[in-house]
């Protein structure tokens, strides 16, 4: 009856929403799934740092790297938006392991571009394809404007973020120690101001943003103790980033409803 409920909210909720949304929800107990429009393609923004996590990972234990590698931060490597590097002084050098944290807990977008020429747009695109995704793709770097003006632009789905999250859940992106490892990069994120907004403190979440001129998204698992959950929301907005912030939040806390032993708080 919970499950019901939260469905009926939702999908309220979401058509309510002005702009478009793709959506997953599921018991990671029982498989049960709401879905909206889950195969939706978006602007994939910083949610393309989740794949590169795995397969950065996935390249240690193929020999191709190792995470205690050191790598010479550049003066060109720098790029705006998000992130700590670009305010780094050039010559200053940081382990792989470093880079991938920065990438994710911080959706660092230099840290995430060194990793990309480190690894290169053929081996990271197989090793999409090798995680079953189909729709997700690397075209360009983070904050690259003049491909994206060339008609080059990273995409994904929710759907397809939802899937690599259970595959990491059920220990079997790539392997259990690849699997685990993302798991432990996801639930160091700094930025929670989607789906853990309005859930109690204590909940563990672990998840990535993504956030992009028109486009907001997010997805992870939560971790509670009446059973855990996954979810994906992306959206492209007609009302701003903060009302997407805002739709992934209550979105979010009505899902934690059927979990949760005390109530999530409301947005004013």
């Amino acid at each position: 009856m919970k499950w019901a409920a939260m469905e009926t909210a939702v999908r309220k909720k979401v058509a309510a929403f002005r702009g478009d949304v793709g959506l997953v929800i599921r018991d990671l107990g029982t498989g049960r799934t709401l879905q909206l429009d889950p195969d939706k393609i978006f602007p994939s923004a910083s949610m393309v740092k989740i794949p590169i996590m795995a397969a950065c990972l996935e390249a240690q234990r193929e020999g191709r790297l190792s995470l205690e590698d050191r790598v010479t931060l550049k003066r060109s490597d720098k790029t705006s938006g998000s992130g700590l590097l670009r305010r780094n002084r050039s010559g200053s050098i940081f382990t792989v392991d470093r880079l991938v944290e920065l990438m994710v807990a911080h959706s660092d977008n230099t840290a995430t571009n060194m990793l990309i020429d480190r690894l290169g747009f053929d081996y990271l695109n197989g090793a999409f394809r090798v995680m079953g995704l189909e729709r997700t793709n690397l075209a360009r770097k983070m904050m690259d404007f003049g491909s994206r003006g060339r008609g080059l632009e990273n995409y994904t789905t929710a759907r397809e973020m939802a899937d690599i999250l259970e595959r990491m859940y059920r220990r079997a992106c790539f392997c259990p120690e690849v699997s685990g490892m993302c798991l432990g990069y996801l639930k160091s994120q700094k930025v929670n101001d989607r789906i853990p907004r309005l859930l109690p403190k204590t909940v563990v979440v672990a998840h990535k943003t993504g956030l992009e001129r028109q486009v907001c998204h997010d997805a992870g698992i939560v971790f509670t103790e009446r059973g855990d959950f996954l979810i994906s929301v992306f959206t492209r907005t007609l009302s701003g980033k903060d009302a997407a912030k805002r739709l992934i939040a209550g979105v979010s806390a009505l899902a934690y409803k059927v979990y949760g032993p005390e109530p999530a708080k409301t947005l004013s």
